[in-house]
């Protein structure tokens, strides 16, 4: 291992490969994926931007205060969204623990050096973000492994022709890395 950098570039990839695929999926056919890939391609791209370790790329200080109000309107959006029922109220949680983190950036004493790490952040609120998003990978995690399929039973889609981005195992997939991205990113609070 090479330190922090490496485990940064690391989490880099991971997120921003996730945005990707989340991009993709908005061309999917079945409209539930299309309507929650948009916002997790953001939440992708925008924990792959913050991740950049600080030795390679220092943001200027109006950064943070600009990655607070995007996912913060994310948030508002997501929290409109999910006014209809309690099924996607994870997605105005994740973009409140990004607003968090954006703010705790942009007030901490390095935030013009660089990434501060464990300096940061209200410690309950981050314990509390770290509770919930270590239960929520913990529930994806669980939710990927394969059940054995009763016989006579169709499984969901099955006859129907969808592409590889209409899969729902790879969409938890996805939110299961980002999961494990959001973790690791409040464990540098």
């Amino acid at each position: 291992m090479h330190g922090p950098a490496a485990s940064g570039w690391l989490l880099v990839a991971l997120c921003a490969t996730t945005g990707a695929y989340c991009l993709l999926r908005m061309r999917s056919r079945v409209e539930e994926q299309r309507r929650t890939a948009g916002g997790e391609a953001l939440m992708g791209f925008g924990m792959a931007a913050m991740a950049v370790p600080a030795a390679a790329f220092t943001p200027p200080s109006w950064a943070w205060p600009v990655y607070a109000v995007v996912f913060g309107a994310a948030g508002l959006h997501a929290l409109w969204a999910a006014r209809a029922g309690t099924r996607h109220l994870h997605h105005p949680l994740g973009a409140g623990a990004m607003v968090y983190m954006a703010v705790a950036m942009a007030v901490s004493p390095g935030a013009g050096q660089g990434h501060p790490h464990g300096s940061s952040g209200i410690p309950l609120l981050t314990g509390v973000l770290l509770l919930y998003f270590t239960g929520y990978v913990l529930v994806t995690g669980v939710r990927l492994v394969p059940v054995a399929a009763v016989a006579g039973d169709r499984a969901p889609g099955a006859g129907e022709a969808s592409g590889w981005g209409d899969r729902p195992e790879l969409a938890r997939a996805c939110r299961l890395s980002m999961g494990i991205a959001m973790v690791a990113m409040l464990l540098t609070m």
